[in-house]
């Protein structure tokens, strides 16, 4: 089925009990805690994959609508944080990740009409179903009517009955973040890369032949790596658990391991990142474990940059985290063992 039967709105509650005593405050928080794995509907493990795949349609959702990439990071985020006070047993993903964009557009000064982001997500979701099934003759939904390029007819039920719903989830979200629009992301702290290679404090582990290519090499290549791996960090919920600029310090560092760089003056990473062991190897190994399956990836460094990250968590291992005084144990990083067998879209 391409949706769930609408149910009655559930009452709001207070987001201080997920992440903190106000929407935009920073806090650690276990997975524990998020209201789906609470009631028993998912398990951690599910929890991050339905994210996951969620992350993907709304991924692939903004390229279809051409949006900035700004854009599509922040309905991302308004995603986390809803599922971060909502169950996703309550409210239907696709409705709520349709919302999400709506609201994100307009956010970011990038608006799209309700109208087609409905049918663009509407085909999408339904080209989605179709590889599913292996273009297997699915059962017809009673109201849906599309046209010969797939789009859900502007005059159908369904399509009536999609638009009430997401203008409700609209209101719906924005009273879940407390109408914090305002979003940082880590993109705004790779400033930093450009002061590193300017003072001088990372070089190559084998240098170039020419050193007056290195300065531009190594800010491209850098800049590039972390904007991926930021990115990439979008599709966990890594936004509910640190603040942007460690998760962005702790992309420069994966991108500096892959760009196969290293700080001079015999420094370590943590000499010259504003942030803690324990914060670089949960940011760390949570999205390496995102990106262990993606074609591309070079096993070779993959492996360096996990033995480095598992020889510091060995340093932290049975340290308190910071900010959970109510569970110190349960926030732990993501096994990458714990793979996703499917990578659906939504």
């Amino acid at each position: 089925m391409l949706h769930n039967k609408m149910k009655p709105t559930p009452p709001l509650p207070a987001i201080d009990s997920i992440i903190g005593s106000s929407a935009t405050e920073e806090a650690y928080f276990s997975e524990s805690q998020l209201p789906s794995c609470k009631s028993g509907f998912y398990t951690a493990a599910e929890e991050r994959t339905t994210r996951r795949r969620t992350c993907r349609f709304l991924e692939e959702a903004g390229r279809v609508l051409k949006l900035p990439r700004v854009t599509i990071s922040t309905s991302m985020v308004f995603f986390h944080r809803f599922y971060a006070v909502h169950s996703f047993e309550d409210h239907d993903r696709f409705e709520v990740s349709v919302a999400c964009i709506l609201l994100a557009a307009k956010t970011e000064e990038s608006p799209k009409k309700l109208h087609v982001v409905i049918q663009e997500c509407f085909k999408l979701k339904n080209l989605s179903t179709k590889a599913k099934k292996q273009q297997q003759q699915h059962e017809e939904i009673p109201g849906v009517i599309l046209d010969k390029r797939g789009y859900l007819d502007a005059k159908c039920e369904e399509f009536v009955r999609l638009k009430d719903r997401i203008l409700l989830l609209e209101r719906v979200i924005l009273h879940t973040i407390g109408f914090e629009l305002s979003v940082n992301h880590p993109y705004i702290y790779f400033g930093k890369i450009k002061t590193m290679i300017a003072s001088r404090q990372l070089q190559y582990i084998q240098p170039l032949l020419s050193s007056s290519e290195e300065p531009g090499k190594m800010f491209n290549q850098l800049t590039q790596y972390s904007m991926n791996f930021a990115n990439d960090s979008m599709h966990t919920s890594l936004c509910l658990q640190f603040p942007p600029d460690k998760i962005a310090y702790a992309c420069i560092y994966l991108s500096g391991q892959f760009c196969k760089l290293k700080p001079t003056d015999d420094k370590k990473w943590l000499d010259i990142l504003d942030i803690s062991m324990d914060e670089l190897v949960s940011i760390g190994l949570q999205i390496m474990e995102l990106i262990a399956d993606k074609k591309g990836v070079d096993k070779s460094i993959f492996d360096s940059v996990r033995s480095d990250l598992d020889g510091m968590k060995r340093k932290v291992q049975g340290a308190p985290v910071i900010g959970d005084n109510s569970n110190k144990a349960a926030m732990r990083p993501p096994s990458l063992d714990d793979r996703e067998s499917k990578k659906q879209r939504i």
